[in-house]
This record gives structure tokens, C-alpha cells and sequence, in this order.
């Protein structure tokens, strides 16, 4: 777990401030894993991590929800063998597009890069089983909610760690009058 920590420190992607996260919750803290998967063999390096844990399993298909899962879905994907898909918001709603089609009962997992609440996840979830897809487990490379979110199927992180997230109206960074920034993906 140090290493992967190290990773990010490294490469500037553990941002110390107040942002606001995609989940609409507020923290001190903000894993921008862009940054740290721009290099490839670094992709490669968390996409090999990840799928070390899924060896023994059967996986058909890697599925990630678009866009922060994509570059890590593809490498777990690359390190497992099997093909890569990903579900994206289409008027506000996790679907499948781009002619991307799951034959009934095939064995997903799910790659995201990082969970704090697990909603993405779970929607990518809805969106594989809605079209006949057999979710069988979930992995991300953080895991901010230090093992509480439920995404409905197991899954792993390669790192877990604690770091606080607030409602807005709860938030002692907006009481001392700091204002949130949000250098994440989604509106």
C-alpha cells in the first residue's frame, strides 16, 4: 500500500487543499489519478497489480465507468488477457453505447480508479446487469472510503485510506471560509 501512496505523492496526484468531489461531498483531499496513470508503464504497473488478485477467477470482460476508469480498466484488462468496455453517462444515466454488447452471464469486473462513496461503480454495476452481464467482482487502485462502500459485489483496492468527506452544509473548510475546487471530470 506504501508504494501505490508513494505513486501518487510522486507524481502530484494526492492534492492537499478543499475540493468538491464528484460524489457532491467535500474534502481536504483529492486523488487526481490522471496524473498519476499518464506515464504507461505505470498504467501498466496498477493494471498488473490489480489483475494479480483476479488470477484464480474466471473473468470474461473488464468494464469501467467512463472517464476515470478507463485507463486502469484497460490495463487490468491488457494484464488479465480478456476485453475491455466501459459504461458513460448518457443524459445523466450510466448506460452501455458505442455498440458495446455483453453475451448473458458473462463474468465482469469492474475496474475504477478511485471509490469514495461507490456510486459510479454501482451504476456501472446497474448498466452491465441491466444488459445481461454477470458482475462478478469490483477493484479500484484507492479505495478513499477505507473499506465502507458498498458497491453490491466484492472488491478489492490496491490502497485504503481514510481521508475525511463532508456534506457541503457540514464542512469545516467552508465554516473557516475557504471555497471548494472541483478538479475532477464530471459537472
Amino acid at each position: 500500500m506504501d508504494n501505490i501512496l508513494e505513486q501518487f505523492r510522486q507524481t502530484n496526484a494526492l492534492l492537499d487543499g478543499h475540493f468538491l468531489l464528484s460524489s457532491g461531498l467535500h474534502s481536504p483531499s483529492y486523488l487526481q489519478c490522471a496524473l498519476a496513470l499518464q506515464q504507461p508503464p505505470d498504467a501498466e504497473w496498477f493494471g498488473r497489480a490489480i489483475a494479480d488478485n483476479f488470477l484464480d477467477r474466471e473473468i470474461d470482460t473488464v468494464a469501467s465507468p467512463a472517464i476515470g476508469g478507463l485507463i486502469i480498466g484497460y490495463a487490468v484488462a491488457q494484464a488479465l488477457g480478456v476485453r475491455f468496455i466501459w459504461t458513460e453517462r448518457q443524459d445523466g444515466v450510466m448506460t452501455l453505447r458505442r455498440g458495446f454488447t455483453l453475451t448473458p452471464g458473462e463474468k465482469i469486473l469492474v475496474v475504477e480508479d478511485v471509490i469514495t462513496t461507490g456510486g459510479s461503480t454501482r451504476e456501472c454495476i446497474a448498466a452491465l446487469e441491466q444488459n445481461g452481464g454477470n458482475v462478478v467482482a469490483a477493484a479500484s487502485i484507492i479505495d478513499r472510503s477505507n473499506g465502507v462502500a458498498d458497491v453490491g459485489v466484492p472488491r478489492i483496492a490496491l490502497a485504503k485510506i481514510n481521508v475525511p468527506a463532508y456534506q457541503p452544509e457540514e464542512c469545516p473548510l467552508c465554516r473557516d471560509g475557504s471555497v471548494a475546487y472541483k478538479p475532477g471530470s464530471r459537472k
